[in-house]
């Protein structure tokens, strides 16, 4: 049985504790079953639904940009992302330098046009609102991201916010897929507490900051759920609610490849919007946004 974990924390693996994401490819062309599996499983994983040449033009332009600061190896083709091992830059956050990358032409192509906006009009059954900000995220081998809700870090706004995670090439799970903890979604429990706080609000994070736990057992073991991953191909969309516990897996490329995928929110355009993620400069978690 292979072993997988998520900041350093192994998974349990046993067959009723840990599978495979279910592909909803069979209801894709039928908005109000969309809404309906969205409600009872809390995502929707979508299998070569957008453009696989515009994802690559998208893989192509962050490698060129990770390639102007050092990051690449050129002993090998630049598309396929390998760190220079000799690079001095720190792992960076997506709103240092990876807040350039999200404002590229290509990568907008990908998250702000075209058959993502097709897909969320069907999905909503109305006008779609995206927010301005453009999450990347180049996971470097021995990085993965905690056990966390969106909601926590975008939630002044509409409560029909969701989630879209996009691979920007393979991302199989040795390379740090993402993984839904099944029926999170449903823990009213956590969703009152943990779930309904603000991370630039003083008065509800002294307690839990961003993330719930960095381990993936904890959470399962309070809560209850199954963790969902799979390997993902270029053209797979998985996006799933604000209160959907998820988290990403270690990457473990024997390859030394970077993990490249880029997190987007959408909402309809009527309902009311978190003001940190829009704009042509959105403030995110600086001093602007803070409360309390």
């Amino acid at each position: 049985m292979e072993r997988w974990s998520s900041c350093g924390f192994e998974f349990d693996t046993k067959p009723e504790k840990f599978g495979e994401l279910r592909s909803s490819n069979d209801i894709l062309e039928d908005g109000q079953a969309l809404r309906h599996r969205m409600k009872q499983d809390g995502y929707l994983l979508l299998r070569e639904v957008l453009d696989q040449n515009t994802v690559i033009e998208a893989r192509r332009e962050l490698v060129e940009n990770l390639d102007s600061i050092g990051d690449i190896d050129h002993n090998y083709p630049l598309i396929d992302a390998i760190l220079n091992l000799e690079s001095n830059n720190k792992p960076m956050s997506a709103t240092g330098f990876a807040k350039k990358l999200g404002a590229g032409r290509a990568i907008r192509a990908l998250v702000h046009q075209g058959k993502m906006l097709e897909f969320y009009r069907r999905f909503f059954g109305k006008e779609v609102r995206p927010l301005d900000f453009v999450w990347v995220r180049t996971t470097r081998v021995g990085s993965s991201a905690g056990c966390h809700y969106d909601w926590v870090y975008m939630g002044r706004g509409s409560k029909l916010l969701h989630t879209s995670w996009t691979p920007i090439g393979d991302v199989p799970k040795i390379e740090g897929s993402l993984a839904i903890l099944e029926g999170s979604h449903k823990f009213d429990t956590l969703i009152s507490t943990y779930g309904s706080i603000d991370v630039d609000d003083e008065r509800t994070t002294k307690k839990y900051k961003g993330q719930y736990t960095a381990n993936p057992v904890e959470v399962q073991k309070k809560f209850g759920g199954k963790w969902l991953t799979t390997d993902f191909k270029t053209g797979d969309l998985l996006l799933f609610t604000m209160h959907t516990m998820h988290c990403s897996l270690d990457n473990k490329s024997p390859d030394n490849r970077i993990r490249l995928s880029v997190d987007t929110r959408y909402q309809p355009a009527d309902e009311p919007i978190d003001e940190r993620w829009i704009g042509q400069n959105p403030i995110a978690h600086g001093d602007q946004a803070k409360r309390g």
